[in-house]
């Protein structure tokens, strides 16, 4: 499961700057979202998470902790709209 959201990654993040960035699925939305939140330190919850990206050196148990570049932000944010207007689930 670890290698599939991480190939995910991989793709999503070549292109996500791009315009074509509407056309990715909920899960590599998801997997790039999450992929931003585990490089900075956050300790996953749900069983989704966990088995995709481990909990190994996590630092922060509240995503409102989790120490943000501006960039970051504004990429997970931008995913985050991205998702909305896909229809991807919460």
């Amino acid at each position: 499961m670890l290698r599939s959201a991480l190939a995910g990654i991989a793709v999503v993040s070549g292109l996500a700057a791009g315009p074509a960035r509407a056309e990715f699925p909920c899960d590599e939305l998801w997997a790039e979202r999450n992929a931003v939140y585990k490089q900075a330190g956050y300790c996953f919850r749900t069983t989704r998470a966990i088995r995709a990206f481990g909990n190994a050196g996590c630092q922060y148990d509240e995503i409102a902790d989790v120490p943000l570049s501006a960039r970051d932000r504004a990429k997970v944010a931008d995913i985050q709209r991205q998702e909305r207007s896909n229809g991807c689930a919460p």
